[in-house]
C-alpha cells in the first residue's frame, strides 16, 4: 500500500515541477533567463538552446545581455530570439546581443493571466488523474485480497490529502505568478 502512495506523491511532485517551469517561461515585464531557456538555436546543424551556447546576464528589470561564448552564432541567437514570439527585438552588437524587455501593456498581461490559469487547469487535472489511478490501485488491492476495505478507506483518505496538498501547492504559486504578471 505505501509503494502506491509513493508512486503518486512522486508522480504529484513531478506535475509540480513542470508546471513550475512552464509558468517560468511566461514574461512578467521584467527581465528573466527562464524565458530564453526553451529557445533553440541551430548550431552546427543541431537545435541547441541558447543556455548551452552563451551566458545570459540581467542587467536590469528591462534589459537581458547574452554573451555567446563562439562570436559566430550571434546572428543565430538573434534570428532564433525574433522567430520565438516573445515580442523581443535584439540589439545585436557583434559579439553580444542586448535585448530590451519592454514593459507589457494590459492587455498582454490578461492574455498572460488567463494562459497561466489554462496551465494551472492542467496541471490540476494531472493531478486529479493521479489521484484516480491511486485510488484505482487501491481498490484492485482490497480486492485481490492484499489489502483490507478498512486500509482501502484509509488509504483513499490519504490520496486525497496528498492531492489536496499539490493542488494548493499549484495554486499558491499561480497566485504569486499572476501577482508578478499583474504587477506594474
Amino acid at each position: 500500500m505505501e509503494s502506491v502512495f509513493k508512486e503518486a506523491k512522486k508522480k504529484m511532485e513531478a506535475s509540480l515541477e513542470h508546471f513550475k517551469k512552464e509558468i517560468s517561461k511566461l514574461r512578467t515585464g521584467r527581465a528573466s533567463a527562464a524565458i530564453f531557456e526553451e529557445i533553440k538555436v541551430e548550431y552546427y546543424g543541431a537545435p541547441t538552446p541558447i543556455t548551452q551556447l552563451a551566458t545570459i546576464n540581467i542587467i536590469n528589470p528591462e534589459l537581458v545581455i547574452i554573451q555567446p561564448w563562439d562570436k559566430n552564432v550571434v546572428a543565430e541567437i538573434e534570428k532564433a530570439i525574433i522567430r520565438s514570439n516573445l515580442g523581443l527585438n535584439p540589439v545585436n552588437e557583434g559579439t553580444q546581443l542586448k535585448i530590451p524587455i519592454p514593459p507589457l501593456d494590459e492587455e498582454r498581461r490578461k492574455d498572460l493571466v488567463k494562459l497561466l490559469h489554462k496551465i494551472l487547469e492542467e496541471t490540476k487535472a494531472a493531478i486529479r488523474n493521479i489521484r484516480r489511478d491511486a485510488r484505482e490501485k487501491l481498490k484492485e488491492m482490497e480486492e485481490n485480497k492484499e489489502i483490507s476495505e478498512d486500509d482501502k478507506f484509509r488509504g483513499f483518505d490519504k490520496i486525497q490529502e496528498l492531492h489536496d496538498e499539490f493542488i494548493k501547492k499549484a495554486e499558491e504559486l499561480a497566485k504569486k505568478k499572476e501577482e508578478d504578471i499583474l504587477q506594474v
